[in-house]
């Protein structure tokens, strides 16, 4: 590329000042727009399922239509004989012995194999020359089954002849538990809860049920697997950890891990969703096994099978206060359904569990969370992982007790309220600012929207701000309105001693006349905005205006998972470090070729800005483009946030979280009680974020979670039927997320309350708004129907009784 030549008025490395227009734009603190924005917008974003390969396959995987029976046998006769088929195969092709997979746990078959444990599972998959012929050749492949009692539930799989999800468990948890059926159980005891309990005032106790929510991302699992020349394969994918799956698959293939290179392909959505295999490793099956590049799409019906969902959950809880409205104990017990195979439940039930009290001050507890092995579908990551089944019941017990104590709701709970400082039940002190009393105020505070918002100037009724909408079943009659608060607490980052890391490659060089970065890393950008940031931080750290953000790949170390509001935190650590690691690299370069020039060069603390060496009193010592020349300089470093430790199993106790997230909410709903529907008007947040890297974007994950939460609140639950196992509703036909006419004005109020342990005092934004949101809907509802009303999704006929 030839350069273009460049104007100068001075020698290099004379010095002189900058001006307020050469200063970098686009850094962090601004909102800077997305650079895949518009794309999505106006439908021009390639997702993985718009991937195409000339001479590609596609494949189709078969999966079982019972939840619980032995594989009598399987043929696949009149499968292989169609035309256009190319490969057939079943846990009899698998090249190696290693036929599992897993996070933690490697219990998950990539074929079931002598018995399946959950409806849908994958028994068989099919590649053909056309994705209809792919579909009927698994039709025509027969299963002979026969069929076994189902586990759905505690009861069930804690029976004393119960039969075994997994016989033969060798796992590390299967020491620590009461029974086989039982994956995981987490104690938390901190001082005394029954002494406490007998100097309570008042006590109340409920029983919480959470239902199983789906992810429900826009674009379903795909992607495409290409054999390679040396007898690996290229896999282009959407997915929220390459290296995760990279480790999963490469064995099953029986291929080193250098042999499987793995290229992030466009996300559409993930939650969680996608932080376990879905068509990884089938895809890479069919293309080694054909010789020919495969893809594979799920429809809707696939992806409701495809992947985890969120824990259902079943929650007791008690706590006791004071007359004066101080909490003196809390007992509770969770119990997670995992569904058939591990995933992440293990590490659900530790954040169930260590985030049970909530954001408040309660010396004496006494909690107990498990996760069970059932037969009913496969759960595990999904934004706020295990914290939001447990916001939800202790935010309806704050309720009772400040009903019973006849106090104010957020009086109530800011009188308890964690601040900096607290011990949390694990024995774990919260070392960064905790504003709950403070976000609980701002919700409060903000003025509430009108009331009957319905009508219109002739008398008449605006239906669409009404419960139901424009199906015209209400002009106003029977419609109360309600408003309730909750406030929720998160961690970010991964958890319990494990080794958290990210890794960023960062190159900065000439190119065109002007210093150009580029930031590689495996960061998975799933829509977080993730791309954005990086490179922000770059403009930043290295005072240059064009960054390049490389395709997201695994020839670059780890960035770990996009999960946990973790990323921002973890990966854009690794982009500043390694961007410093850069900056003082170019600073020496610079020193050699001009530190005559200028004494600053050897004294002052030197800063890149505008394209530019400067003093940090902002006078210029040389240009980077003078700097640099023909000289490129390149930096791979991982970076790592402050180590964790496992939570003890008896006791719990243990520094097992990096940093706590904080959100608050205020819903406003009309409730029409004869019919039992429910409109939410405002769903109001305040959030400390403890600096936003990038304002817009900030707000737009905060109201992105609050209407996550809104959903499970109201319309959103996968239907398990408990005699069967069997899905019923996997379509979003049957399957409810709030569309556009169900999201309500959601005013946000941002703080920026710095973590002096974080990079650039930031906090994990992403997960806290999912926690509060859903018990302030229901709290509102409570409000304005007087019921109790315990358990999630609320539907209709929990309202009128009918």
């Amino acid at each position: 590329m030839a350069l273009h030549p460049r104007v100068t008025t001075s020698p290099a490395g004379t010095p002189t000042n900058i001006s307020q227009g050469s200063k970098t734009r686009g850094g962090i603190g601004e909102s800077t727009l997305r650079p895949d924005g518009t794309l999505k917008v106006t439908g021009e974003f390639a997702y993985s399922s718009d991937m195409w390969h000339e001479d590609m396959l596609w494949g189709h995987t078969l999966r079982s239509t019972v939840a619980h029976a032995e594989i009598r046998s399987i043929d696949i006769t009149e499968a292989v004989a169609m035309p256009g088929v190319h490969a057939v195969l079943t846990y009899d092709d698998l090249p190696t012995e290693v036929k599992n997979y897993g996070l933690e746990i490697q219990d998950t078959p990539v074929l079931a194999h002598g018995k399946v444990r959950h409806h849908g599972e994958p028994v068989a998959l099919v590649a053909a020359d056309h994705p209809e012929t792919a579909r009927r050749a698994a039709a025509k492949i027969r299963i002979d089954y026969a069929e076994l009692p189902v586990i759905t539930d505690e009861a069930s799989a804690t029976a004393s002849d119960a039969i075994l999800v997994h016989e033969g468990r060798d796992d590390h948890h299967v020491g620590h538990v009461p029974h086989p059926n039982i994956l995981h159980r987490q104690p938390i005891i901190r001082g005394d809860a029954d002494a406490a309990a007998r100097r309570a005032d008042v006590i109340v106790k409920g029983e919480y049920t959470f239902g199983m929510q789906d992810q429900a991302f826009l674009g379903p699992e795909s992607g495409l697997a290409v054999p390679s020349e040396d007898g690996g394969v290229e896999l282009y994918v959407a997915t929220q950890w390459l290296h995760s799956d990279l480790r999963q698959i490469a064995p099953v293939l029986g291929l080193p891990e250098e042999k499987v290179r793995m290229t992030l392909s466009g996300v559409g959505g993930a939650f969680g969703g996608r932080e376990d295999l879905s068509m990884q490793i089938h895809a890479c099956l069919l293309a080694l096994r054909t010789g020919k590049p495969v893809k594979i799409v799920y429809n809707r019906f696939e992806s409701f099978f495809g992947h985890v969902h969120r824990h259902p959950a079943k929650l007791s809880y008690e706590h006791g206060a004071t007359k004066d409205g101080k909490l003196t104990h809390m007992k509770c017990r969770i119990v997670l359904d995992g569904g058939a195979y591990a995933s992440a439940s293990p590490a659900v039930v530790g954040n169930a569990s260590s985030l049970a009290v909530g954001p408040y001050v309660v010396d004496d507890v006494e909690i107990e969370a498990i996760a069970l092995y059932t037969n009913n579908p496969p759960c595990g990551a999904m934004r706020g992982f295990g914290a939001v089944q447990a916001c939800f019941a202790y935010e309806a017990q704050m309720d009772k007790l400040a009903a019973k104590l006849g106090m104010d709701p957020v009086e109530f709970r800011q009188l308890n309220a964690m601040e900096q400082g607290t011990i949390m039940p694990t024995g774990q002190p919260v070392d960064s600012p905790a504003p709950v009393a403070e976000l609980l105020r701002r919700v409060k505070a903000r003025p509430l929207p009108p009331e009957r918002q319905w009508e219109v100037a002739d008398g008449d009724a605006d239906v669409r701000e009404l419960p139901g909408g424009l199906s015209n079943t209400t002009h106003g009659e029977g419609v109360v309105r309600g408003v309730g608060y909750a406030v929720g607490i998160k961690n970010v980052g991964f958890s319990e001693g494990f080794d958290d890391y990210s890794t960023a490659r960062v190159r900065m060089e000439v190119v065109g006349g002007e210093p150009v970065a580029t930031v590689h890393t495996a960061m998975a950008e799933v829509g977080q905005g993730g791309v954005t940031v990086h490179a922000q931080i770059a403009r930043t750290e290295l005072g240059v205006n064009q960054v390049t953000i490389h395709p997201a790949d695994t020839q670059v170390g780890s960035a770990g998972s996009t999960s946990a509001s973790r990323q921002t935190y973890v990966t854009g650590g690794a982009v500043k470090n390694s961007c410093e690691a850069v900056r003082e690299k170019v600073l020496e370069i610079g020193r050699a070729k001009f530190g005559s020039y200028h004494p600053a060069w050897a004294t002052a603390e030197l800063l890149l800005e505008g394209g530019k060496v400067v003093t940090d009193g902002g006078e210029v010592l040389a240009d980077l483009v003078d700097v640099l020349e023909g000289e490129a300089v390149d930096v791979e470093l991982e970076w790592r946030h402050r180590p964790t430790e496992a939570f003890d199993l008896r006791t719990g106790q243990g520094n097992g979280h990096v940093q706590y997230s904080f959100a608050a909410h205020r819903a406003v709903v009309e409730v029409d009680t004869e019919l039992g529907l429910v409109k939410v008007v405002e769903l109001a947040c305040a959030q400390d974020v403890g600096k936003a890297l990038n304002p817009l974007s900030v707000v737009g994950q905060i109201q992105g979670g609050t209407t996550q939460g809104l959903g499970v609140a109201v319309m959103e639950e996968i239907i398990v039927d408990p005699k069967t196992a069997k899905v019923r509703n996997p379509s979003f036909t049957d399957y409810l997320i709030p569309t556009i006419l169900d999201t309500p004005t959601i005013p946000v109020d941002v703080l920026e309350l710095a973590d002096e342990h974080a990079p650039y005092g930031l906090r994990g934004i992403g997960e806290a708004p999912t926690l509060s949101s859903t018990p302030a809907v229901l709290a509102a509802i409570r409000n304005a129907t007087g019921l109790e009303l315990n358990r999630t999704p609320v539907r209709p006929e929990h309202l009128t009784g009918t």
